[in-house]
């Protein structure tokens, strides 16, 4: 499990996660995906097209990420690029209807920022 930024433009981050986020992996990178999600930046794309496997407990930490940055007048999007496990994950579980999911990465930064 991997996670790393970058700064796109000085109110727009990329979160780019990689490999499993199951119980294992989201306890790994939880404090460190919150601090992210939580900087002075109030759009953030979280870029899941390089995650194996999405569990329950990694859907509750972009849930819950996605509404403390709402709550501070911020958006989160998800960009799951070619990867069809993990958009059939968020279609099945309505996280798509909660936070909008991209395949396209730069429609993904656009509708971060509208």
């Amino acid at each position: 499990m991997t996670i790393s930024f970058q700064d796109i433009t000085e109110n727009l981050r990329r979160i780019s996660i990689s490999g499993r986020l199951d119980i294992a992996g989201t306890d790994e990178i939880a404090t460190t995906f919150a601090a992210l999600a939580a900087s002075a930046k109030r759009r953030v794309v979280v870029d899941l097209s390089a995650v194996s496997f999405l569990a329950s407990i990694g859907i509750r930490a972009l849930i819950a990420n996605a509404k403390a940055l709402q709550n501070r007048g911020g958006k989160m999007v998800l960009f799951v690029g070619d990867n069809p496990p993990v958009r059939m994950t968020l279609e099945i579980t309505g996280i798509d209807a909660l936070i909008p999911m991209f395949s396209d990465a730069a429609e993904a930064e656009k509708a971060a920022c509208a």
